[in-house]
C-alpha cells in the first residue's frame, strides 16, 4: 500500500516544486507519466478479473493470427464482435509477441502516451492535472484496458470540438468506438454550444439527470455495453455491486464537482473556447454520473468526459486570477481521500504490488485462484 501512497506523495512534490515558469513543462510531465506507465504496465495481473479476460483473448488471437486460423471462431470475436479496433490491436500485437504481459505493457504505454498528449493540450498546470488524474482515474488503468484506451483516444477529439472540425472529430470518436462501443456517448457533445449556460438551467439539468438515474432507465443499455461482464462474474466477485443499487460514490462525486464548477463559474472566461468546452465536458461528466446513479458499470460512460473534469478542476485550482490556497489545499485533500478510498476498497487487487519480473503469484490473490487460465505463466512469466 505504501508504494501507492508514495506515488501520490511524489505527485504532490512535483506540484510543490512547480511554478508559473515550469507548470507547463513537458519533460517533467513525460517523466512522471512514463514512470506511472512502467509501474502499471509491469504489474502482474493486478486490478481484478479484466486483465485475465484480456490476456486470455490476446493469447488465443495471437496463436490464431500467427497460424492463419479462423479469427471469427476465437473468444475475442465472440465477446468484442463490434469492437474491431481493439481486436485489430490484439492481432497487430500478435505478430510481435505471444506473451500477455508484453501485450498489456504495450497497451498501457499507449494509454499513458495518449494521456500525456491530452494533459499537455488541455490543462493549464500539468502537476495539478496529474494529482486530479491520480485521485479520479489512475487505478482504473490497471484493469479496464479496453475502455481506458477508448477514452484516451476519444480525448484527442476535444481539439476538434474547439476548432469546429467535424470530420476530424467524428473520425476520432469512431476509432474510439471501435475500441469500446461506449465511446459513442462522446459524439453528441460536438453539438453542445461552446458557451456558458445559465446556472439555473444547469441545476435543472442535473436534477433531471438524477430523476432519470433514480428510475434506473438506462440499466439495459449498460448491460449491453460490456458483453464480457456476465451473470457468473457478478455472482463470483465480492467487489461487484449489484445492478440497481444506489451508487453513493457517483452521487457524491457528481454533486461535489458540479457544485465546485458552479461556485467558481466566473473563473471560466466566455471568450476562451477551450476553457468553455472543457467546462461543459466536466458538467456533462456530472450529468452522466447522475443518470447512472443506480448502475454498477454505467458511471464508466462518464470516463469519456473525464478530461473535462481534470482540466476544469486544474483551472479552478491554479488560475492566477481566481485560485486560493485554501481551495487548492481542499481539492488536494479531497483527491487524496478519493485515491485512498479506491486503494482500500480494492484491497488485494492492488496490494501488495508485484511485477511480472518475478515468477509465481501473490499469496491470498483470490482473483488469480479464480481466473488464471494458464498455470505455465505462474512458473515462468516469459515461457512464450
Amino acid at each position: 500500500m505504501f508504494t501507492y501512497i508514495f506515488i501520490f506523495v511524489l505527485a504532490l512534490v512535483y506540484y510543490a516544486l512547480s511554478n508559473e515558469n515550469n507548470e507547463r513543462a513537458k519533460l517533467p510531465l513525460a517523466i512522471y507519466l512514463g514512470g506511472l506507465a512502467l509501474f502499471v504496465g509491469c504489474s502482474d495481473m493486478l486490478g481484478g478479473y479484466d486483465r485475465y479476460i484480456y490476456g486470455q483473448v490476446f493469447d488465443e488471437l495471437a496463436i490464431v493470427t500467427r497460424n492463419d486460423g479462423n479469427l471469427l471462431a476465437t473468444a475475442g470475436y465472440r465477446l468484442f464482435a463490434t469492437e474491431w479496433g481493439f481486436l485489430g490491436f490484439n492481432q497487430l500485437m500478435g505478430y510481435v509477441t505471444f506473451n500477455r504481459y508484453i501485450f498489456i505493457f504495450t497497451a498501457t504505454c499507449v494509454i499513458y502516451t495518449l494521456l500525456f498528449v491530452s494533459i499537455k493540450n488541455y490543462c493549464r498546470n500539468y502537476p495539478f492535472a496529474v494529482i486530479v488524474f491520480l485521485g479520479l482515474w489512475f487505478f482504473f488503468t490497471f484493469t479496464y484496458l479496453r475502455q481506458v484506451m477508448a477514452a484516451t483516444i476519444g480525448w484527442l477529439a476535444i481539439k476538434y470540438i474547439i476548432d469546429r472540425k467535424p470530420i476530424q472529430f467524428f473520425l476520432i470518436v469512431f476509432i474510439a468506438f471501435t475500441f469500446h462501443n461506449s465511446a459513442i456517448i462522446l459524439a453528441p457533445f460536438y453539438f453542445v454550444p461552446a458557451k456558458k449556460f445559465d446556472k439555473v438551467l444547469v441545476v435543472f439539468i442535473l436534477i433531471g439527470a438524477l430523476a432519470v438515474g433514480m428510475g434506473n432507465l438506462l440499466s439495459s443499455l449498460v448491460a449491453e455495453s460490456d458483453a464480457f461482464i456476465d451473470a457468473t462474474r457478478a455472482e463470483q466477485n465480492a467487489y461487484i455491486i449489484a445492478e440497481g443499487s444506489f451508487r453513493v460514490a457517483y452521487f457524491v462525486e457528481a454533486v461535489l464537482f458540479a457544485g465546485l464548477l458552479l461556485w467558481k463559474y466566473d473563473a471560466f472566461i466566455e471568450d476562451n473556447r477551450k476553457e468553455i468546452v472543457l467546462l461543459n465536458m466536466a458538467l456533462v461528466f456530472c450529468v452522466i454520473l447522475l443518470m447512472f446513479v443506480r448502475s454498477e458499470n454505467g458511471g464508466r460512460f462518464a470516463w469519456h468526459y473525464m478530461m473535462g473534469i481534470i482540466a476544469s478542476l486544474t483551472h479552478i485550482a491554479t488560475s492566477p486570477q481566481y485560485k486560493s490556497n485554501a481551495l487548492t489545499s481542499a481539492l488536494i485533500i479531497m483527491l487524496g481521500v478519493l485515491f485512498i478510498r479506491i486503494l482500500l476498497a480494492w484491497g488485494v487487487l492492488l496490494s501488495p504490488y508485484k511485477s511480472f519480473f518475478t515468477d509465481g503469484h501473490r499469496e491470498g490473490d483470490f482473483i488469480y485462484n479464480m481466473y488464471e487460465y494458464d498455470d505455465r505463466y505462474d512458473m515462468d512469466k516469459f515461457y512464450k
